[in-house]
């Protein structure tokens, strides 16, 4: 009797341990057997898009009241400055700017006196820069190596006693002598300008 008792415990056990397990893998292994992926796993996590529940929602349009669009304006081409054509037949070649002279000087003398010979400002700047080379616009500038002298650089200087007895130390006989000079050689300030730059002298 005891050991019809221990057999049948040893039932009773075995029935309760693998009882409910066993019914669950028998259920399972009843149904068809679908491979268990992580995919298929997520899929019932998975964010669904309703299309029609969208497409009645209503859609906010873009505001762009709140916003100002700056549009780089093309730049205006700075015009070229226009240089005065010379009076002078010398052709080609830098021409010197104007540079209106200090009133009481010996360039503002000559300034007036290139006026009134019919000369423009193109002219004027040309014999600036052409006496700024010889002389400097000193009255008394002497080249001691060709005796040279005065403003205008005469050679010999008393060459400038034509214009005036004052030759040596007057400013204004000077510059009348050599716009003489000038006009009866090279036609213009600016030909005897262009003279000098070519061969060193004028």
């Amino acid at each position: 009797m005891l050991g019809a008792f221990a057999g049948f415990a040893a039932l009773g056990f075995v029935v309760a341990y693998i009882g409910p397990t066993g019914v669950a893998l028998s259920q399972a292994s009843a149904q068809e057997r679908q491979p268990i992926t992580l995919y298929s796993s997520t899929l019932g996590d998975a964010q669904r898009l309703d299309a029609d529940a969208y497409a009645a929602s209503e859609v906010t349009p873009l505001d762009r009241d709140n916003y100002t669009v700056y549009v780089t304006p093309t730049p205006t081409p700075t015009p070229e400055p226009v240089v005065a054509e010379s009076s002078s037949s010398s052709g080609g070649g830098w021409t010197p700017p104007f540079v209106s002279p200090d009133p009481g000087t010996a360039q503002a003398i000559a300034y007036d006196m290139v006026r009134a010979r019919g000369w423009g400002d193109d002219q004027f700047a040309c014999l600036v820069a052409l006496w700024n080379r010889e002389s400097g616009w000193r009255v008394n500038a002497y080249n001691a190596g060709s005796g040279a002298y005065g403003i205008p650089q005469a050679l010999p200087g008393s060459k400038m006693g034509s214009a005036g007895a004052d030759w040596e130390t007057n400013p204004a006989t000077q510059i009348s002598w050599g716009l003489g000079y000038i006009g009866g050689r090279y036609g213009d300030p600016c030909g005897a300008w262009a003279h000098s730059e070519s061969v060193g002298w004028y």
